[in-house]
């Protein structure tokens, strides 16, 4: 830029050059408007082209960047990763409220081998923090035979050493207790007698014991089913189980079945291997009333009724001439179907009774007797309503312990 002395005007002449002639309120005024104008004119024109050289230099730079970053406007606006649907935001925010109350299960445990001598093995699983203090949920198979079980937090912070409470004695659970912490991300727990089959939902687990985390979805395809789960050596009748086609790999076990709002309505536990996307969950309601007594200090007890029975399905309705389709045929075919001195031979049941409810939920696509019992802990007092030569009933019963 030009300073102020760069545009002074031409000196006047000497003294000793002629005078002029013209006035001299004409001459210079004349001529100071002839030289500053075009000057004023020329120096307007030139910042005019330099802004506007400017600005363009400004935008091809930054265009020329963009492009090479692959971050300009037009790449963000046709980006179909950043069009989220609401099912993709739901899953996720599912993922992130969830996902650190998941853990990954390490155990260790001693086989003999031919030479007599013991050999380590190793297997995984999948788990859910219940509460801050350390309890977890998982799979009965899962720690079966361990001599030692590690746990390994979605951070990455391990726990060695974790101590095995207890399983369920009748359904493929089991108990956990990290020692010592005060503040885990614990997993909210769901009303699994509430579900409905269609509904969407999310699982995630440690899968094949390698993918720590992984999150699938589906949903559930159907309730109340019965199973013959074998792991191992051994095989376990499992009835009231959920089934999802959520993809459930080897070493999800263990883990969660979620619905939408991030609640904890099953625990994964089997697949069937002849067939694709089928798996099971134990209905998380089963678990509460082991759970109850647990966080009470109480140790693992289950609920007690003492009763065999037939779930009632439409074959079995018509086998034994029965009148109503869905409920629990309180009968057995050698001796009393009722144990004497049981709960619920002190609360009046009596064979060929028919539960048809167990504190007010219905028994059938809800759940079925073992599960809707498995709700409430020893010492609780629930309503059981029983259907007698066509006339509904309601009894008062207090479960006992359970004792194998």
């Amino acid at each position: 830029m030009k300073t102020m002395e760069d545009n002074k005007l031409p000196q006047p002449q000497k003294d000793d050059a002629p005078e002029a002639t013209p006035p001299e309120s004409t001459t210079p005024v004349k001529r100071k408007r002839s030289i500053i104008l075009p000057i004023i004119i020329a120096v307007i024109v030139l910042c005019a082209i330099a802004g506007y050289g400017g600005v363009r230099l400004f935008s091809m730079l930054s265009t020329d960047i963009a492009n090479k970053n692959g971050t300009n406007h037009q790449s963000l606006a046709n980006d179909g990763n950043t069009n989220v649907t609401q099912e993709e935001e739901n899953i996720s925010n599912v993922v992130d409220k969830v996902g650190p109350s998941v853990v990954s299960i390490v155990t260790t445990s001693r086989a003999s081998t031919y030479y007599g001598t013991s050999a380590g093995q190793e297997g995984a699983g999948t788990g859910i923090i219940v509460s801050k203090s350390g309890y977890i949920l998982t799979n009965k198979h899962v720690i079966d035979g361990a001599a030692t079980v590690q746990v390994i937090l979605s951070d990455g912070t391990t726990y060695d050493n974790v101590q095995v409470l207890g399983t369920d004695p009748l359904n493929d659970v089991a108990f956990l207790k990290i020692d010592k912490v005060s503040n885990l991300p614990a997993a909210g727990l769901g009303d699994s007698t509430s579900i409905r089959v269609g509904q969407k939902v999310v699982a995630i687990g440690n899968s094949l014991g390698q993918y720590q985390n992984t999150v699938t979805s589906g949903i559930i395809s159907g309730t109340n089913r019965p199973i013959s789960a074998q792991a191992g050596d051994s095989v376990e009748n499992l009835t009231d189980l959920i089934q999802t086609d959520a993809a459930i790999n080897p070493g999800n076990s263990g883990g969660p079945l979620l619905n939408l709002s991030g609640q904890v309505i099953g625990i994964n536990t089997a697949i069937a291997q002849d067939a694709q996307g089928i798996g099971f969950s134990i209905p998380i309601n089963a678990t509460k009333g082991i759970l109850k007594g647990v966080l009470a200090g109480k140790g693992v007890q289950r609920g007690y009724l003492g009763i065999n029975f037939i779930p009632i399905t439409a074959d079995a309705a018509e086998y034994y001439k029965l009148s109503v389709k869905k409920g629990a045929y309180v009968f057995s075919a050698s001796g009393s179907a009722v144990v004497a001195g049981s709960p619920a031979d002190r609360a009046g049941i009596k064979d060929k009774d028919i539960i048809t409810k167990v504190g007010g939920i219905e028994v059938g696509d809800k759940g079925g007797v073992s599960s809707l019992i498995a709700e409430y802990a020893p010492g609780d007092t629930i309503q059981l309503t029983v259907l007698r030569d066509g006339k509904s009933i309601d009894l008062s019963v207090t479960l006992d312990a359970y004792k194998s």
